[in-house]
C-alpha cells in the first residue's frame, strides 16, 4: 500500500507534466532554480569541512533549525499548495492508518522542496566527514531532521485543515504571506547586518537551539566531532522522542480527518443588498465594473496587488538608504502603474468557469473590457497621482512632476488597453477561485511566461514616446518637454486604451466560447 501511494504521487506528477510540453518547461525552470540554490548550499557545506568545529556546528544547526521552522510555518500561510495526496480524498478507502502514514510521509519527499531538503541534509555528512563516527552521526541526524520536517508539515496541514478550508482564513493568510515576500530584501539585509554585528552570539544561540526539537538532530555530528558523545546521545533521544510525538499527533489528526473531513460550505448570507451593483450605473459596463471591483476587494488573487503597492515605497526607500541616493523612488509611480495595469491581463483566466456568466447574459465584448479596465483604474489612477506628486514633494523638484506624471499615466492607460487585448486572446494558468494565490495548478507554465514576457515587451515599445520625452527633459532640463510628455502620455495613452478596449472586445465576441473551453480545462 505504501508503494501504491508513492506510485500514485509519481503518476499525478507525471500526468501533470504530460498535459503540455510547456508544463514540462516550467517544471524544468523551477528545477534549475532549485538546483542553483541547492548547489550553493552544498558547496557551503563542503567548504565547512575545513572550518573549525564550532563554526561548522553553528552553521549546520542554524540552517537545519531554519529548515524545520520553514516546513512548519509555510504550510499554514500557503495552505493547500500541494494537495495531490490530501487525506480527505481517501475517506472512502479502507487503508490502514499506519500504511497511510508511511505512504503520505514518503510522498512528501517527492517534489522539488522534498528532494532539495534531502540532498542538502545529506550534504552535512560531508561537513562532518572528519571521522567515521561523526559522519555516521551526521547521517542519522540528517535522516531524523528530514523526517521531522516532513511529519511536522503534515501535522500542521492536517491540524489546520478545517481552518484552511475557511475562505476567510485563506484570504487573510495569503495576503499576509505577501508582506514578508515583498519586504524580503530589507528583511534579509537587516538580518545580515544583525548577524555580522553579533557573530560572537551565534555559537551560543546555536548551542541553545541544539537542545530544542528544531536543532537537536542537526547537532549530532558536531557533538561527536567535538568529543561530546554524552550530549549527542541525549540529543538523539530528544530527536527520536520529538519525531515519535509528531507521528502520534499526526496519527490522531489523520484519524479525525478521515472520519470528519473539513467542509468548506457556504456560510450565512444576507440577501437584499446589491452592494456595488446598486451604486454603479445600471449598464453592462457598470455591472462588469461592479463585479470586478467586488473581486478586487474580496479575492486575494486580486487584492494581493493592492497589498504590494503600499510596500513598494518601503522597498525603494530602503534601497535608497543603502546607496545614499533616493533616485530609485522616481520609479515608484511608473512601476506601480505597470503592476496594476498588467494585473488584469489574466482576468478571464481568473474568472474560470464564472466567465460563462458573461457569455450567457450576452454582454458585448467592449462593455466587458471597459468595465474590467475601469474597475482597475479606480485604484490605479489615484495611486499614480499620489506617488508622482509625493515624489515631487519629497525631492522638491516640482519641475519634474509633469514629465513623470505623463510617463506614468502613459504606462497606466496603455497597459490597461494592452491587458484588455491580451486577456481576450490568451488564457494562462492561474490559481483557481477560492485557492491560495500561491497554488499553481498544472497547465501551460511555459506559455504563461511567454505571453507575459512578450506582452511586457510590447508595452515597453508602446510607451517609447513618453520614455523618450522623459529622457530628453532629464538631459536638457527644459520643463516644456515635461508638459509635452504629460499631454502625450494622457492623449496617446487614452487613445491606445480605447483602441485596446475595442480590439479586445472584438476578439472576446469572436472567441468567447473558445476562451470558456480553455479556462474550463484548468478545473
Amino acid at each position: 500500500m505504501v508503494a501504491h501511494l508513492l506510485r500514485l504521487k509519481l503518476t499525478l506528477l507525471r500526468n501533470g507534466l504530460r498535459r503540455s510540453p510547456w508544463q514540462l518547461v516550467g517544471m524544468a525552470i523551477a528545477a534549475l532554480y532549485a538546483l542553483g540554490v541547492v548547489a550553493t548550499l552544498i558547496i557551503a557545506l563542503v567548504l565547512l569541512r575545513n572550518a573549525s568545529p564550532v563554526t561548522a556546528h553553528t552553521a549546520v544547526v542554524l540552517g537545519g533549525s531554519a529548515a524545520v521552522l520553514g516546513w512548519g510555518v509555510i504550510p499554514v500561510v500557503a495552505s493547500a499548495t500541494d494537495m495531490t495526496l490530501d487525506p480527505a480524498r481517501f475517506t472512502t478507502f479502507a487503508i490502514p492508518r499506519r500504511q497511510m502514514l508511511a505512504g503520505l510521509a514518503l510522498g512528501g519527499l517527492i517534489g522539488i522542496p522534498g528532494l532539495a531538503t534531502v540532498v542538502v541534509a545529506l550534504s552535512t555528512v560531508v561537513t562532518w566527514s572528519r571521522g567515521v563516527l561523526p559522519a555516521l552521526a551526521a547521517l542519522v541526524g540528517a535522516c531524523l531532521g528530514v523526517m521531522t520536517c516532513i511529519v511536522l508539515a503534515k501535522v500542521v496541514t492536517t491540524a489546520t485543515a478545517s481552518l484552511a478550508a475557511s475562505r476567510r482564513f485563506k484570504d487573510i493568510s495569503a495576503i499576509a504571506f505577501m508582506v514578508p515576500l515583498v519586504l524580503l530584501g530589507p528583511i534579509v539585509a537587516g538580518v545580515g547586518r544583525g548577524i555580522s554585528a553579533s557573530t560572537g552570539f551565534l555559537p551560543e544561540f546555536a548551542g541553545t537551539l541544539s537542545w530544542t526539537p528544531l536543532g537537536a538532530p542537526w547537532a549530532l555530528g558536531g557533538d561527536i566531532a567535538s568529543g561530546r558523545p554524552g550530549q549527542a546521545v541525549v540529543k538523539l533521544l530528544v530527536s527520536v522522542a520529538v519525531l515519535g510525538a509528531l507521528a502520534w499527533c499526526w496519527n490522531l489528526l489523520l484519524e479525525r480527518a478521515l472520519v470528519t473531513p473539513p467542509y468548506a460550505g457556504a456560510g450565512k448570507r444576507r440577501g437584499g443588498r446589491l452592494g456595488l451593483f446598486g451604486v454603479l450605473p445600471a449598464t453592462p459596463a457598470g455591472a462588469v465594473m461592479a463585479r470586478s471591483l467586488t473581486y478586487w476587494l474580496r479575492d486575494p488573487r486580486y487584492s494581493g496587488s493592492l497589498v504590494v503597492i503600499p510596500l513598494l515605497p518601503v522597498v525603494l526607500a530602503f534601497q535608497g538608504a543603502q546607496t545614499g541616493s533616493y533616485g530609485s523612488l522616481a520609479f515608484l509611480a511608473p512601476v506601480s502603474a505597470f503592476i496594476l495595469a498588467w494585473s488584469i491581463s489574466a482576468d478571464v483566466s481568473y474568472d474560470n468557469t464564472a466567465f460563462a456568466l458573461h457569455l450567457a447574459t450576452g454582454v458585448r465584448g467592449a462593455a466587458d473590457r471597459l468595465g474590467r479596465a475601469l474597475a482597475c483604474m479606480t485604484f490605479a489612477l489615484p495611486v499614480v497621482l499620489v506617488f508622482s506628486t509625493g515624489y515631487a514633494a519629497f525631492t522638491r523638484n516640482w519641475s519634474a512632476l509633469p514629465g513623470q506624471l505623463g510617463f506614468s499615466l502613459g504606462i497606466l492607460f496603455t497597459g490597461l488597453g494592452l491587458s484588455s487585448v491580451v486577456s481576450a486572446r490568451y488564457t494562462v494558468t492561474v490559481p483557481l477561485p477560492g485557492d491560495s494565490p500561491f497554488k499553481k495548478p498544472p497547465g501551460n507554465v511555459g506559455q504563461t511566461l511567454a505571453v507575459q514576457f512578450i506582452g511586457m515587451l510590447v508595452l515597453m515599445v508602446l510607451v517609447l514616446p513618453e520614455a523618450a520625452l522623459l529622457v530628453v527633459q532629464a538631459a536638457t532640463g527644459n520643463v516644456m518637454f515635461g508638459w509635452l510628455n504629460l499631454a502625450v502620455g494622457t492623449l496617446l495613452g487614452l487613445g491606445l486604451f480605447l483602441a485596446g478596449v475595442r480590439l479586445g472586445g472584438r476578439w472576446l465576441d469572436a472567441r468567447g466560447p473558445e476562451l470558456l473551453a480553455q479556462v474550463t480545462v484548468n478545473r
